[in-house]
């Protein structure tokens, strides 16, 4: 009898678990039931790779996406942060490499031959980064990965074939995964100059994207899939919804695999798995999102850019505190170059994060939204700024450098375990004062990465914080300071 009821729970567990493999149908309906990942809520910073043959030249006007670069070289047009003649990357291009040199000859001249992952990926924990997200194939549709689909335009178009000779997706997922950090992979759905895609749009889908896009998830088993390049048709004739119900049901990623929003034409904010913002700030959800953009502002590497032109460290802490105190997480771009070698400008700014977080990613990683993002002074909060995207430096004029009349950030709240946080861009002077906040006879406020608790007293319906005089030596950190306070209403 025993064995028989264990049999029927074995039973039972194999139907259950078939019927869960069975549970997503190929419509909205059904895809957007599936739940993200609490890991992700949690992971809160995120890397973003940009790398591929767009490495090798490595240039475009300032304000705009180097990873176009073949887009800009072909159709002599520019759009993004500025104002452009339209044929500036075509002169660089003439200039640099001669007027017959087709974007094609860059695949030979991305060698990679000082990549080295296990690098990468160490670089990445020290960073506090949760996740990466690398780029498998851009718009250009060179993929990272031996790849049967890259080369069906007539001649080899990937990594394992042509420069680098090596399978670079496989190559970083293999060490990173060695590593508590989770590995995602970009996709672009479309690619500009696939003969397909220009002219039988829905062969591109059937012959192409799909078989393409379904061999990367089987071969990686990713943790994201992070699509792109969806905006050109709807996401009926990307097959987006019979797509997903495979990689949920049926693809050996299906348990844990997590995507986002570029599914098709005007969908992003709407369907899938968790939103995603590209240099927009001010838009909460009540879902999990994510910011992306770039430490300068192309993704990929631009060598046109200067110091001046990157966030600087201070910018990029309170970027991801201002994001996390809305609930969101930040994926932050980096862009290799066409060697491997990750600037040494961008390795910095990853380790000072990094740094910031060993003392207080206690504020940051598994927290929440709590009832206020943000601690506002008197004055006018509008962001002004004329350009399409908005730069890093937006959160510096909410902070430390107000323009006259303008409301800055004092504080930034975050929530974890019945604790809130208070996240200081200043380290005030004398005392703290946090709005709104009331004590109880437990309360206890205290500064991450300093030593005992902090005296502080009720004023009204505030907590006034007593604040230690610190030499800088003594300091926890720089740029940013959290302060922990218990059993608060």
């Amino acid at each position: 009898m025993k064995m028989k009821r264990i049999l029927t729970l074995i039973c039972l567990m194999v139907a259950t678990v078939s019927l869960r493999a069975q549970e997503y149908e190929a419509n909205w309906a059904s895809l957007d039931q599936r739940p993200v990942p609490a890991w992700f809520e949690d992971a809160k910073f995120g890397i973003f790779i940009h790398w591929g043959p767009y490495s090798v030249p490595a240039w475009s006007p300032k304000g705009t996406y180097t990873e176009w670069y073949q887009y800009w070289l072909q159709s002599k047009k520019l759009f993004g942060n500025g104002d452009f003649e339209g044929d500036e990357v075509y002169q660089y291009h003439k200039k640099t490499y001669g007027e017959d040199f087709p974007y094609y000859n860059f695949g030979e001249m991305f060698t990679a031959d000082l990549f080295d992952p296990e690098e990468w990926a160490e670089l990445f924990e020290e960073a506090g980064a949760k996740y990466i997200v690398l780029t498998s194939k851009h718009h250009d549709g060179f993929t990272l990965w031996p790849n049967e689909q890259a080369n069906d335009r007539g001649f080899a178009w990937n990594s394992m074939e042509v420069g680098a000779k090596r399978d670079l997706v496989g190559e970083l997922t293999a060490a990173v995964k060695k590593t508590p950090v989770k590995m995602g992979v970009y996709y672009s759905l479309y690619e500009w100059y696939h003969p397909w895609w220009q002219n039988d749009k829905a062969r591109f889908v059937d012959e192409h994207y799909l078989p393409q896009i379904k061999d990367l998830v089987q071969r990686y088993q990713p943790d994201i899939l992070w699509t792109d390049g969806e905006w050109e048709m709807e996401g009926e004739q990307w097959k987006s919804e019979e797509f997903l119900a495979w990689l949920y049901n049926e693809s050996a990623a299906k348990e844990d695999i997590l995507v986002n929003d570029r599914w098709g034409k005007g969908l992003r904010q709407q369907h899938g798995g968790y939103y995603t913002t590209e240099y927009e700030v001010g838009k909460t959800f009540d879902k999990p999102w994510e910011e992306c953009r770039g430490m300068g502002f192309s993704f990929g590497y631009n060598q046109n850019e200067d110091a001046q032109d990157y966030n600087s460290t201070q910018a990029l802490i309170l970027m991801l505190v201002d994001i996390v105190s809305n609930g969101g997480n930040l994926l932050l771009d980096i862009g290799p170059d066409a060697r491997g070698n990750i600037p040494p400008i961008m390795q910095q700014r990853l380790l000072e994060i990094g740094e910031w977080l060993q003392v207080n990613g206690e504020a940051i990683y598994g927290t929440r939204k709590w009832s206020q993002a943000a601690q506002w002074s008197d004055g006018d909060r509008k962001i002004d700024h004329e350009k399409g995207y908005l730069g890093g430096d937006y959160i510096l004029k909410q902070t430390v450098d107000p323009a006259p009349g303008k409301a800055v950030k004092e504080l930034f709240f975050t929530q974890k375990e019945g604790n809130v946080y208070a996240i200081s861009p200043i380290y005030p002077a004398e005392d703290l004062l946090i709005k709104g906040i009331q004590a109880s006879e437990e309360t206890e406020v205290t500064l991450l990465g300093y030593g005992g608790p902090l005296d502080f007293e009720q004023r009204g319906n505030d907590l006034l914080v007593k604040m230690p005089h610190l030499a800088s030596n003594q300091m926890p950190c720089a740029h940013a300071w959290s302060f922990r306070m218990t059993n608060v209403e």
